[in-house]
């Protein structure tokens, strides 16, 4: 959060020095988790920056603001995507998927429930992001090998469980 506050007062400064419009925001339509909402905010905004500060969605998280740890991974149109990379605006109308799209009500998903089983999860820093990367993959294979498996978290890192357990999680879901 520090951040993005400290991004966003930058932000604000540099707007006046070069005359943009604070009043430049427009309305942008997302559907997160099965749910319609309506944000006014700049075009300039990323995914991650509305769903964490506009709408309170906080389970993608913001560790390197590059795209290089995959903290931040949401699904978007049945696509692993880095929030803190796309521009909120670029994804009007789709749906996207937070980490908390993935339980219903209180019922945790196959994939949580393993992860939670298998010890996958310490910090829990980079479990949003490893789930929903994970999740991706399993709904376009659902047998996948241990080597898909290390292909669709390549982007996601862990530095605290040495992904052993983080495979084997995801592998026990799989028809394997």
């Amino acid at each position: 959060m520090r951040y993005s506050i400290h991004r966003r007062r930058a932000w604000i400064h540099h707007s006046f020095r070069e005359g943009v419009n604070p009043v430049n925001r427009q309305v942008v339509r997302l559907r997160i988790n099965g749910k319609d909402h309506e944000v006014f905010t700049y075009p300039h905004r990323t995914l991650l920056e509305v769903l964490r500060e506009d709408l309170l969605i906080t389970g993608a998280k913001e560790g390197c603001g590059m795209g290089a740890c995959g903290a931040c991974t949401v699904i978007v149109e049945g696509e692993a995507i880095l929030a803190c990379l796309t521009l909120a605006l670029s994804v009007e109308g789709k749906d996207i998927i937070t980490v908390e799209g993935l339980a219903e009500g209180t019922k945790l998903s196959p994939l949580q429930k393993a992860f939670d089983e298998h010890g996958a999860i310490q910090c829990g820093y980079c479990t949003p992001g490893m789930l929903l990367s994970s999740t991706a993959l399993l709904s376009k294979t659902a047998s996948p090998t241990e080597q898909e498996i290390k292909n669709a978290i390549s982007g996601n890192l862990c530095r605290c469980t040495g992904y052993v357990k983080i495979v084997e999680a995801i592998k026990s879901v799989g028809n394997n």
